[in-house]
C-alpha cells in the first residue's frame, strides 16, 4: 500500500524522473505552455511551483538553487527575467492544468495542456487589472454595486416608456 507516499514515480527510476521533470520544467518556462499527460503535469506542478516562487527573489543564491534543478541557462534567464516580472505580485498558483479530453492514441493516456497562468491572454479582460484587496473589500463592493444597480434601474425605467409608446402607436 502507498500510505503517506506523496511522490508519483511515473514508472521511472529517480535519476530518470528528475531528468524528465527538469526538461519539462525548462520547456514550460521557455514556451509558457506544454502538452503532456495528466500524471506528468501533476508531478511537474509540484516540481516547478517552488522554483517559480524562488525566482521572485533575484539573488545569486536563488539563481544557483534553481540552476541546480533546471540545468539550463536559457530557461534561467527567461525565468528570472520575463517570468519573474509577471508573477511578482501573485501569491501562488502559477500554473494551470487544462484537461484536453482526448486520449493519446498509443496508450490511451489522458492528455492535458499545462501553462503558466499569467501568460495566457485569453482569460484576461481588456485592460482590466485586479485591484488590491483591502480590509473593507466587501463594503466597497456593496457600495459600488448599489450605484451600478441604481444606474441600471434608471436606464431600464427610461427605456420602458419608449417601448410602451412604440406599442401604442402600433395598436392605433
Amino acid at each position: 500500500m502507498r500510505h503517506g507516499k506523496k511522490i508519483n514515480h511515473l514508472g521511472r527510476k529517480s535519476a530518470h524522473r528528475h531528468a524528465l521533470l527538469s526538461n519539462m520544467a525548462s520547456s514550460l518556462i521557455l514556451h509558457k505552455r506544454i502538452t503532456t499527460t495528466v500524471a506528468k503535469a501533476k508531478a511537474l506542478k509540484r516540481y516547478v511551483e517552488p522554483l517559480l516562487t524562488k525566482s521572485k527573489d533575484d539573488t545569486t543564491h536563488s539563481r544557483r538553487t534553481v540552476f541546480a534543478y533546471l540545468q539550463n541557462k536559457e530557461s534561467i534567464k527567461t525565468l528570472f527575467g520575463e517570468v519573474a516580472g509577471r508573477i511578482a505580485n501573485r501569491a501562488g498558483g502559477y500554473t494551470r492544468i487544462i484537461k484536453l479530453g482526448d486520449a493519446r492514441l498509443g496508450d490511451a493516456a489522458d492528455m492535458c495542456l499545462m501553462e503558466l497562468v499569467d501568460f495566457n491572454d485569453i482569460y484576461k479582460k481588456d485592460g482590466a487589472e485586479k485591484k488590491a484587496k483591502t480590509r473593507r473589500g466587501r463594503k466597497a463592493k456593496k457600495d459600488e454595486g448599489g450605484v451600478e444597480d441604481a444606474q441600471v434601474v434608471s436606464e431600464a425605467t427610461e427605456a420602458k416608456p419608449k417601448k410602451a409608446a412604440k406599442k401604442s402607436k402600433k395598436d392605433e
